[in-house]
Formats: structure tokens, sequence, C-alpha cells
């Protein structure tokens, strides 16, 4: 299996910002990418309030719900439960190109800083941390106490890359879908994953979009 083919390891913590994941989760298979993807039991409670509906917790089921709620049949998406420890990405010779954790709250945030793993989203980044594989988390909380900075800080050393979900505005968007597409670019970008989910700033002005970016996730 070449780089390119690998999986990435999609998780989703009980943070608030579930449309982060929803859109990132969109963005990936509408490219073709495979995805694993991991929801915290955090994740469930906050998607039912965000959402307004319950995200199946059987796999398969959850699988087949992420399917419909963003239309997009391309890739390849395998889902797992928080609690099975014993998943593919629960082990290092599972061979993946990195790990996304969006939106990551400060309970994971405390918990991958100091090697605890409760669950398979804290022993799946354990594992990508430990194999000096890409992991990428994306806090939503303010503001930050001196503990999640403290925390932070140890993800930062341990060389996991930190992308606060902070929008720009020099994009000038115009929909709170550009801004959150803002934060996935730039979470993306750490993973070396190519996309143009906004206009990028080129020193005198923005690269211009082509009209099949600008709808990708419309």
């Amino acid at each position: 299996m070449t780089q390119t083919n690998r999986p990435l390891v999609l998780a989703l913590s009980g943070a608030s910002g579930m449309i982060y994941a929803q859109r990132t989760l969109k963005f990936l298979l509408h490219s073709n990418l495979p995805v694993d993807l991991v929801c915290s039991k955090g994740a469930y409670r906050v998607w039912r309030d965000e959402m307004g509906v319950s995200l199946p917790l059987d796999p398969v089921d959850q699988a087949d719900f992420w399917r419909t709620l963003i239309q997009e049949g391309g890739g390849k998406l395998t889902c797992h439960s928080p609690t099975n420890v014993g998943a593919s990405i629960a082990s290092g010779s599972y061979r993946t190109r990195g790990m996304l954790v969006i939106p990551c709250s400060m309970s994971k945030v405390a918990n991958l800083a100091h090697g605890i793993s409760m669950d398979l989203v804290e022993r799946a980044a354990d594992v990508h941390i430990k194999e000096g594989r890409r992991v990428v988390v994306v806090p939503r909380e303010t503001p930050f106490s001196i503990i999640h900075l403290r925390n932070l800080l140890l993800l930062a050393e341990a060389g996991v890359r930190v992308v606060p979900a902070n929008p720009g505005w020099y994009h000038q968007p115009k929909t709170v879908e550009a801004l959150v597409d803002f934060v996935i670019s730039r979470a993306l970008d750490q993973l070396d994953l190519d996309n143009e989910l906004f206009e990028r700033w080129q020193g005198e002005g923005l690269q211009q979009q082509t009209s099949s970016t600008r709808t990708i996730l419309s």
C-alpha cells in the first residue's frame, strides 16, 4: 500500500463544532480518499445536541448514515466503535497517512498529552504519536485556561500539529461554511492533503479558485 492509498484516521471528540467534522468527511470522500472514522462517547452527545439527530452506534449503520447525510459515494469509509480497542487503528502495524481529531475537546487534549488511552480515539492517537506519524488536533474551546495551554504545549512538543478552530477573514468569507472550510483546509495542509477549500493568499492577492473547487462542498 502506497502512502497516498493509506487511510486517514478521522476522529470526532465531544467538543462543540461538529460541522467541522461533517464537512471534513465530505471533502475526504469527495476526494476519493479512504477514511477510518471513530467518534468518542462525548461526540455522540454533542452531535445530537448540535445537529438534532442521533448518530447510530453500530459502525455499519453509522457508515450508511454518513453517506446519506453528506451525499458522497466516493472513497472508502470504515467506521469504528469507540469501545473497540482491538480495531485496526489501535495497532501501530496498521499503516495510515495520519490522524485528524476534529473537533478536539480539552478532555481529549489532556488525555492525549499524558498518554492516557481510555477509548479508541485516544488509543489510535497514542499509536500515531509513538509511531511518529502525523497527528493534527483542532481544539474548539474558549478561553484556554493555563491547563489547556500546557497540555497543548505537551502535544506540540510531541510533534502533534495544533490547529485551533480560528478562521481567517482575508479570503472575504460570505457564509458560515466558508469560515468552516478555512479551518478544515489549514488542518488538511498539516497532513499534506492538497485542497483548495478557500482562496489562498499569494502576497498581492488571493489565488482564484476554479468553479469546480468552489462547488466541492456546496
